[in-house]
Formats: structure tokens, sequence, C-alpha cells
């Protein structure tokens, strides 16, 4: 009996102590980091794993290997741990546009000339719906066809996608002309304005430019969802976003100006003249950090190309561009991925610099020294020892 009571003494104090080993085991992951370097814009080719240096909310941690690739192609690698890095590539083209540009054909058949091959996967999201396109398409249609058919599709869909748009932009317009006094029978005139007296009119512009607001608002549930889904797919994940510039119609300053002046004894009508003009104020539609920090977990790489256009001429009104809502939270997504974000009215030479700045990267690993999976995100900082070089990469992982 007491043999049996000292087996089991023995037996359970193994369990405690076994416990008490499972309770204190480390847990040990691997963190990749895709990672571009930059002097003076071109590529940095000749780093090696010695010259990085790799922080994890200020912490310095142990570098254990770096890949350097070239499109999918691994060319040169240091390895403390061996690892199999997944360089095949997904490409996603977002068209955020109201309306068609023939300079968006340039960029298409670059694309598909010189970037585009059989083994990447490619998705075009449009205003009005997503394509994917098979790999047998690639394969089987010359891409002088594939470019043909894809001009179709987003010229089509940037109409029809953008109406109710369009709509409410042209009804804005006609509605500041005839409060300016400027509304000669042209291509601009609203013939259901006519009758309205100023106040009524003045009455009508706000729920107007409200409609448009929520017309072109940014669902932020949708990037979310857009981020946990990608997260789940393997290999290199590219997102070029083309997004076009807008412009909202004002009433020419001197005009309105004038119009105050004429009105001093209308007290109604001097205040939602003065009232008009704070539906232009919007706050960014998004929780930016939110965002950021669920597309840097995801190791997406956002590439947000801005591509500019002329405002429009019509007598009494100024142009005001309106996309500072969308341009600021999309800026500062595209550097907390390690993306690019450029402006210009040349959609061709905006893809050209974006790949560019992705298809070269190192990719590096590290083992964080006291791991803790409590759910919260932590950021990562990658420098060059003793180069002033231009670093990016995302920002950051949820400890999950």
């Amino acid at each position: 009996m007491k043999k049996q009571i000292c087996l089991l003494g023995i037996f359970f104090l193994g369990l405690i102590l076994t416990a008490q080993e499972i309770t204190h085991e480390t847990i040990v992951v691997n963190i990749e980091v895709p990672v571009r370097v930059f002097d003076r814009g071109k590529f940095v080719e000749n780093l090696t794993i010695d010259d990085f240096e790799v922080y994890e909310d200020g912490k310095l941690q142990n570098v254990v290997a770096v890949y350097m690739i070239k499109k999918t192609q691994i060319e040169k690698k240091e390895e403390k741990k061996k690892f199999e890095p997944e360089t095949s590539r997904s490409f996603y083209l977002f068209f955020e546009i109201t309306e068609y540009s023939p300079r968006l054909q340039e960029a298409i058949e670059y694309f598909f000339q010189y970037v585009l091959t059989p083994d990447d996967d490619l998705t075009i999201i449009t205003p009005m719906r997503t394509y994917s396109m098979k790999n047998d398409t690639l394969n089987t249609l010359p891409n002088s066809e594939i470019v043909k058919q894809l001009r179709g599709i987003l010229r089509r869909d940037a109409l029809m996608g953008s109406a109710e748009y369009r709509s409410a932009l042209d009804d804005l317009k006609a509605l500041a002309r005839r409060i300016a006094g400027t509304d000669k029978r042209d291509e601009y005139s609203a013939p259901e304005y006519d009758e309205m007296e100023f106040d009524q009119m003045l009455s009508f512009y706000p729920p107007i430019l409200q409609k448009l607001e929520n017309i072109r608002q940014v669902d932020q549930q949708r990037l979310m969802e857009f981020a946990n889904i990608l997260k789940e797919k393997e290999g290199q994940k590219h997102v070029f976003l083309f997004y076009q510039r807008e412009f909202i119609p004002k009433i020419n300053p001197s005009l309105l100006t004038a119009i105050m002046s004429n009105s001093q004894e209308r007290q109604d009508v001097l205040f939602k003249l003065s009232d008009l003009f704070e539906f232009y104020r919007r706050d960014i539609p998004v929780d930016v950090d939110r965002v950021k920090q669920a597309y840097s977990d995801a190791s997406i790489s956002i590439h947000f190309l801005f591509f500019t256009k002329p405002a429009e001429h019509v007598p009494g009104l100024v142009f005001e561009e309106h996309s500072e809502d969308i341009f600021a939270p999309f800026i500062e997504m595209a550097k907390a991925t390690g993306g690019s974000a450029e402006s210009s009215s040349n959609p061709k030479f905006l893809f050209e610099k974006a790949v560019e700045s992705s298809e070269n990267y190192y990719l590096l690993y590290y083992s964080p020294s006291s791991y803790q999976r409590d759910g919260k995100f932590k950021s990562i900082k990658v420098k060059v020892r003793n180069k002033d070089y231009k670093v990016t990469h995302r920002a950051g992982y949820f400890a999950n």
C-alpha cells in the first residue's frame, strides 16, 4: 500500500512538473517582413544579413534569414535558419473611377506586356463588380485581345457604376449656377430649377451635396473584409488602387460676396448662405489606424495611384478639388504596408513607378525575443546599418 501511494505521488508530481513546463513554454513564431531599400530611387541589391536591424516595439531582434527576390525568383539568400519563402504573386487592380480615361489603356497595356506572367493571379475590381483573370485566359488569348476586353469593361462599368454620382454632380452644377445667377441656356442648364425662389434653391443645395457624399463614402467594413480575405492568401500580394481626382462645383467667391451684399435685409437668406458651404468640410470617413493595422497584419503591399485631370470651366463657378478625405487615409495605408503613393496626370507613369518599386525586395525573417499571443499589434521598424537609405516595409502584425 505504501508503495502504491509512493508511485501515485511520483505520478502526480510528474504531472505538476509537466504542467509547469507547459505553462512556461516559450512560443516560437517566425515573422516574415518584405523590405524594399532605395538609394535615390534605385533599389539597393548588395545588402547582407548583417546590414539589417529589425526592431519590434522598439526592441532589437535577431534576424535569422534574408532572401533577395526579383519578381518571383530568389536571387540571393543568407540563412541562420532555413525557410522556404512563398514568392508567388497575386495582383489586385482597383479602379475607383467616375469616368473612363483613355490613358488608362496605356497603363493596362504596360502591365500585360511587361509585368504579368502566366503564373501570376490577377483580380480586377471596377465600380460595378470583381473579375478574376484565369490562367488559361492568359495562356490562350493574346495580350492585345485581353487589353481590348478590359478597356470595354472599364468604360462600361465606369459609366454604369457612376451614373448616380454624375447625375448628382450635374444637379449640383445647375443649382449652383442658378444661385449664382449665371444660368444661361446651355448644356449645364436644368429647367426644374427655373421656377424656384432663391431661398428654395438654397434649401435644395445641401441635400444634393449630401447625396453626393453618401454615394462616394468609403465603406470601412468592406476594406476590413478585403484585408481579412487577402490575409489567408499565400505569397506576395500587391494592390494597385487607381483613384480619379474629384472636383466639386462652388459659386465663384466674388459672386457669393455680391449675393450676400444684396441680401442684407434677408437674415434667413444670409444665414443659409453663410452655412451653405460648411457642407464641404468633410471628416476622414474611416478609422485610419485600424485599417492600416489590418492591411499591415495581412502583409499586403498597397500602391495608391492618384491620377489627376483638369478642372471644368463653367461660367460663375469654381471647381474645388475634393479628394482629400480619400487621399489622406490611403497614403497612410500605403506607407503602413510598405507600398507607395504617387500623383500624376499620367496613369501609366504612376503604374510603372509602383511596379518597379514592388518587383524587387528582401524577405527578412526574425523570431520575436519575447513573443506573447496577447492579440496586440506589434510595431516593426527595419533599418540599414550606417546608411541613409529609404526603407519601406509593413508596419507590424497582430500577435494572435
